[in-house]
């Protein structure tokens, strides 16, 4: 009788709690096919237009420029937007070039100070790694130039 009366006792509890969810206005659990966003691609998070990719690569083929060095570049941050290239080449920001010798395709970055050692390697926008044709996974190793202002 007492397992009878422990059993009566969980299912009144249990059938209590869709009636306080209904009563304090909790919405009711959703579908999980729902929930489900869109995946995000490198084309989703490339904000750059294409007047900007343009422009870019016009500037790296026209532009005078010195050798600052070579790297190797991990991927930056996805979100942030822009052709840039965080590296410990430079000490202050400037315009800069990098070219991909794999591919045979360069780039005009902003060049911007990256707080390590020189041998530490870069990172590179999301942007720039598209438009240099360097897999996303990988990590491409990049002559990095100033260009002349």
């Amino acid at each position: 009788m007492k397992y009878w009366m422990l059993i009566a006792g969980v299912i009144v509890a249990l059938g209590g709690c869709a009636q306080v969810e209904r009563i304090l206005g909790r919405a009711p659990a959703q579908d999980p096919a729902a929930q489900v966003a869109a995946p995000r691609t490198a084309e989703t998070l490339d904000s750059t237009t294409e007047a900007e990719r343009q422009a870019a690569v016009a500037a790296a083929e026209t532009g005078a420029a010195r050798e600052l060095g070579r790297t190797v570049a991990s991927l930056g941050a996805p979100g942030e937007p822009g052709l840039w290239l965080k590296t410990p080449l430079v000490r202050e920001s400037a315009r800069g070039r990098v070219d991909y010798p794999a591919t045979g395709k360069s780039v005009a970055v902003d060049l911007i100070p990256l707080d390590a050692p020189e041998g530490a390697g870069s990172q590179l926008s999301l942007a720039a790694f598209r438009l240099i044709g360097a897999p996303l996974t990988g990590l491409p190793e990049l002559r990095v130039y100033r260009l002349a202002e």
